[in-house]
């Protein structure tokens, strides 16, 4: 059995066809079922802190937040914590913290991944 050498494999793969795909100009097709960075509407949010109690990773906290009617307490998400289970979607009372189907977890900062509730828009 002759073993292919280095040079012969990368001279090989220059001719070959990509196999990845060409992001972000191509998108993935997600299933109907797969869950992505939260989405919140502050107007429905009743501070209720269900989201935070339920979750299984801590993932959700409850911090003060400027509203047209004064503070509130709304959620804050760690998506570095996030299992994406959509436990806090379930529980919600009024419905205004879903998960949607965006995928782009890329940051440059390790903090950036805290969202606020101005940022789960």
């Amino acid at each position: 059995m002759i073993m292919e050498k280095p040079v012969g494999k990368s001279i090989k793969a220059m001719f070959e066809k990509p196999f990845t795909l060409e992001y972000p100009e191509k998108r993935e097709r997600l299933t109907d079922n797969y869950r992505g960075i939260h989405k919140l509407d502050m107007k429905t949010c009743i501070s209720c802190g269900a989201c935070a109690r339920i979750c299984p990773n801590q993932t959700i906290t409850m911090v003060d937040t400027e509203t047209e009617k004064g503070v509130k307490k709304m959620p804050l998400v760690n998506l570095e914590r996030c299992l994406f289970c959509a436990f806090c979607e379930e529980v919600c009372p009024t419905k205004c913290l879903v998960l949607t189907k965006s995928y782009d977890y890329e940051r440059y900062d390790r903090r950036e991944y805290a969202l606020r509730p101005e940022d789960l828009k």
